[in-house]
């Protein structure tokens, strides 16, 4: 699949860190998509296939975030579509909720990743703190706009993403908090609504027991399902 480049960047495209040139001054999440396509704020769409922007209702109550879009979700241009958004969608419906319902986006929005030493796979590779801040203002815009009643970040990168370096899952994993503010915002004057953190499903397909992890992740899921009864 060719790669979503409109024109040709320069050499410096990426460099600044800073996707925040790149937001369109006003619109919805269609606009926002749109815009989202043509990324240049850190260096990793030079090797992603395209952008992987958010998918969902434009008001859903429920959204979660992910770390960033993996191989299958990088060549089919949808989050969650690979086996951990499958496990996900298994989770949210043993968990009472309706995953074509929630808003499902992740904070950085480019695949990373280093090749196989053999092969043609491509595997995961962590974004720096330098990258997610620079991706960040994506996920802010989308905040705004979706204005969740429950946010669960899936994950450490998506908890220390809103939540700061100190967020820890262990600690934090099931426990409603208040909406942080977001980018621009002052203290106090976050948006409505409540967060909620707990494991990647990523974290579940890597445990060595898989079914009491499985039931973690339900278990926090129930959590926000009890919120949006």
């Amino acid at each position: 699949m060719a790669k979503a480049v409109p024109d040709a960047p320069g050499d410096d495209a990426g460099q600044h860190y800073d996707a925040t040139p790149y937001l369109p001054a006003r619109g919805g999440l269609p606009a926002l998509r749109r815009a989202a396509s043509a990324c240049r704020g850190c260096p990793l769409f030079r090797d992603a296939t395209q952008t992987v922007f958010g998918r969902g209702p434009a008001r859903a109550r429920l959204m979660l975030v992910g770390e960033q879009p993996g191989d299958r979700e990088d060549v089919q241009g949808e989050p969650f579509v690979g086996p951990a958004g499958q496990l996900l969608r298994r989770a949210l419906d043993e968990a009472g909720l309706d995953g074509e319902e929630a808003y499902l986006t992740n904070v950085v929005k480019h695949f990373k990743f280093t090749p196989a030493p053999r092969g043609k796979r491509r595997i995961h590779k962590a974004p720096s703190l330098r990258e997610m801040t620079a991706c960040r203002p994506w996920l802010a815009r989308e905040l705004r706009l979706v204005a969740p009643e429950v946010l669960v970040v899936l994950g450490a990168t998506a908890g220390k993403a809103l939540l700061g370096p100190s967020f820890r899952v262990g600690e934090q994993r099931g426990v409603l908090l208040p909406m942080p503010a977001l980018d621009g915002e002052e203290p106090g004057t976050a948006a409505a609504g409540q967060l909620l953190a707990t494991v990647h499903p990523s974290a579940v397909l890597r445990a060595d027991d898989r079914e009491a992890a499985f039931a973690g992740l339900v278990a926090g899921l129930s959590v926000a399902a009890t919120v949006l009864e």
